[in-house]
């Protein structure tokens, strides 16, 4: 499994450059190899969880390493998915730099297959944190092309007005697709922990974080289909949204603590109870 992981983290890093070399050339070939390494990418990663999870004989969620492995995966996906409808470049690029920086923080962990806590223990577990992740896949596509609108609007001059509403509409596109993952995630979070705890809500710092991700990109939900807002301030309000989302996931567990923090590797897994 070593070897697999090493391995979608070259073909990430390949993905990298060859869509770097790709916003300096006119030549499509570089683009296209970018996203074909993208997908090889997409089902390395699902081999090496499916591997995984066989070993363990549970999903494999339970650790920092494996929930950074599957948030580098739902980047992926989701990036590939946005693609269908939206085709612009520099997007590879971003989409590629998150999945490595995501990986290359991943392999600081250790990869050791270890066995659930009893309170993991449960069938929710599955459909929990997979769907929170897409949910956070989502948010972070959402960032990077936030990110990637004010950089256009600061070139309007250099950057096509088509673009620009491209990375707009990908921007909404990915909040409306996260927002409703997290949403079933925190819905199924609830259960779980109805079943585990006995209430399904207790304001543990980990669902606290998680209810206010979930009120940013409501926000932004309204603001944009029933205020109008568009440009800027909606950017603004998508890159604070994944601000939030890599608190809930990685700074609460630092800086708090609760019901979710079994351990420091696995504390850091659960977006909700």
């Amino acid at each position: 499994m070593d070897a697999i992981f090493n391995a979608c983290l070259a073909a990430g890093l390949a993905s990298l450059v060859l869509s770097v070399i790709d916003l300096f050339t006119k030549r499509r070939g570089w683009g296209m190899a970018a996203l074909v390494l993208l997908a090889a990418l997409a089902l390395g990663l699902t081999i090496h969880m499916g591997l995984r999870w066989a070993a363990a004989d549970r999903p494999p969620f339970s650790n920092m390493f494996e929930s950074l492995i599957l948030f580098a995966w739902t980047v992926v996906v989701v990036f590939l998915l946005l693609r269908i409808w939206v085709r612009i470049n520099v997007l590879t690029t971003a989409a590629s730099l998150l999945a490595v920086v995501t990986l290359a923080y991943g392999s600081t962990f250790t990869s050791e297959i270890t066995p659930l806590m009893p309170a993991l223990q449960s069938n929710w577990l599955t459909f929990h944190v997979f769907s929170c992740f897409l949910g956070y896949g989502g948010f972070a596509i959402s960032f990077a092309t936030a990110i990637c609108y004010l950089v256009a609007t600061r070139a309007a001059s250099r950057v096509t007005k088509e673009i620009r509403d491209g990375l707009e509409l990908a921007t909404a596109k990915t909040i409306s697709f996260g927002f409703l993952f997290l949403s079933i995630g925190i819905i199924t979070g609830a259960v779980w922990a109805n079943s585990a705890w006995g209430t399904y809500w207790s304001w543990d710092p980990k669902e606290t974080w998680s209810l206010i991700t979930w009120i940013v990109y409501a926000a932004y939900l309204h603001c944009r289909f029933m205020r109008g807002w568009r440009g800027k301030p909606a950017a603004w309000i998508a890159i604070v949204g994944f601000l939030s989302v890599l608190f809930t996931y990685v700074g609460v567990n630092l800086l708090l603590k609760g019901l979710h923090s079994y351990a420091l590797n696995a504390s850091y897994l659960l977006p909700v109870s």
